[in-house]
C-alpha cells in the first residue's frame, strides 16, 4: 500500500468551508464525508480532512489554535504552471478570501499564498526543478 497523507484541519462551518474549496476547484470524497467532516481531495494520495471543531476536539486534548493569531501549519501544494497559481488565487478572491502575502518569484519557483475561511495558511506554487541554480 502506498503512503497517503491526510491533513486534518478544524473548521468552524463545514458547509461554508466545502463551498469555498469547491470554488477553488477541489472535490470531496463522499465515502469519507458527512456532517462532521469532509475529505477534500488534493491529489492522488493527498487529502485534507475538514473537521468541525466539535468533532476535531475528540481527537486531541489540546486547545484548537486560533489561526488568526498564531501559525499552526503552512500547507503548500504544487500545481502544473505559473498560470495555474494565478488562476487559483483569482478563485480565492472570487470565493471571498484574499491573498495573504505578495507573490514570490525565484525564477525556478513561483508561489502565492492565501488564508482559508478558518485562517489556515495555504501556499500554491509552481516549481521547475531543472531551473534550480547549482550551489
Amino acid at each position: 500500500m502506498e503512503t497517503q497523507i491526510f491533513l486534518n484541519l478544524p473548521v468552524k462551518e463545514l458547509n461554508k468551508s466545502m463551498d469555498f474549496f469547491s470554488q477553488l476547484g477541489f472535490s470531496f470524497n463522499p465515502k469519507f464525508t458527512d456532517d462532521k467532516a469532509a475529505c477534500m481531495i488534493i491529489g492522488d494520495k493527498s487529502f485534507a480532512m475538514l473537521i468541525t471543531e466539535e468533532f476535531y476536539k475528540t481527537f486531541t486534548n489540546k486547545a484548537i489554535c486560533d489561526a488568526s493569531k498564531s501559525s499552526e501549519v503552512l500547507i503548500s501544494i504544487s500545481v502544473e504552471s505559473r498560470e495555474k497559481v494565478d488562476e487559483i488565487i483569482a478563485k480565492v478572491i472570487k470565493a471571498g478570501s484574499s491573498e495573504y502575502m505578495v507573490a514570490k518569484d525565484y525564477g525556478w519557483m513561483y508561489h502565492r499564498s492565501f488564508m482559508d475561511l478558518d485562517n489556515h495558511h495555504w501556499e500554491v506554487f509552481f516549481m521547475d526543478e531543472s531551473q534550480i541554480p547549482a550551489s
